[in-house]
């Protein structure tokens, strides 16, 4: 499946990229909100795992390539991919490939969090660094929290994919907001765990919102589609109330993490109160 989609942001492209697709139960995938509610919108497979996609994305700016994600961790062997029924139809590295990229022509990666879904491609087979030439950019607090695990958070991080980049001295730690390059920031959006964050492209007018697990699928929009995974359901809920008004205001596009059918969509008022997404019309591929 050609995945690939592009929009231009004013001065800046944007590339939604794939590294494949799994799944996950769909019970904890969409937490409190009954069966019943959910398969209309996310139909489970016989193991009643919901179909789900990886997709980081490619910002370039000024003259940079900023990769936003890095994709599924691929050491986990066969036992682990058959859990999550990972199949690799496009890889990130092949995406990068397709515009004319290798892992050496990125200059910045973006982590929003260090789960193994998201920077699962961090580090090489060798535990090297995947992006030699990159900085890495993450909160400082996600890096202290997947270093302090707990029984609820420990079976998504893996060390191999963020140590080695400490160790290297690539990681960037951010304190809360933080604008990396002009017009292209970071945003905390706690709640899936505390050390979450977005991304924020502005230019030429025009808002991309990259929003990590806040909004893992358009699926999860309205707002009590809130994951069983999120280890603070009620920030999640607080987060979403703050924001997603604020995103439908300035029109911005939205680019989730693991919709598997929509790169870019855009926010609808839900005549119930709340939004739903809907795919914006000038994705191109």
């Amino acid at each position: 499946m050609a995945w690939n989609h592009k929009r231009q942001i004013g001065a800046a492209q944007v590339i939604s990229l794939t590294d494949g697709n799994f799944g996950l139960d769909g019970g904890a995938m969409f937490g409190s909100v009954p069966r019943t509610l959910w398969e209309r919108v996310a139909m489970p497979d016989e193991l009643n795992r919901i179909p789900l996609r990886i997709n980081p994305l490619l910002v370039q700016l000024n003259g940079e390539n900023i990769l936003i994600e890095t994709g599924f961790w691929d050491r986990g062997g066969e036992k682990f991919e058959s859990i999550y029924g990972l199949e690799r139809d496009e890889t990130v590295f092949r995406g990068l490939e397709s515009v004319g990229l290798s892992p050496d022509d990125i200059h910045l990666v973006i982590n929003t969090h260090l789960h193994f879904d998201h920077a699962g491609r961090n580090t090489t087979a060798l535990n090297e660094p995947t992006f030699p030439n990159a900085r890495y950019a993450v909160q400082a607090r996600e890096l202290e929290d997947a270093r302090h695990t707990h029984e609820r958070s420990r079976a998504s991080y893996v060390p191999d994919t963020y140590e080695p980049i400490a160790d290297a001295g690539l990681f960037d730690l951010i304190e809360g907001e933080h604008e990396l390059r002009p017009g292209l920031s970071v945003l905390p959006l706690p709640g899936h765990n505390l050390g979450q964050q977005g991304v924020v492209l502005r230019s030429g007018g025009q808002t991309l919102v990259y929003v990590a697990d806040l909004v893992p699928t358009l699926a999860h929009t309205p707002t009590p589609y809130i994951m069983g995974y999120d280890l603070y359901p009620v920030t999640t809920l607080e987060t979403r109330k703050k924001y997603l008004p604020q995103w439908f205001e300035e029109g911005a596009i939205i680019c989730t993490p693991h919709d598997p059918q929509t790169a870019f969509a855009r926010l609808k008022e839900n005549p119930k109160g709340g939004f739903v997404a809907v795919a914006d019309e000038g994705q191109t591929v």
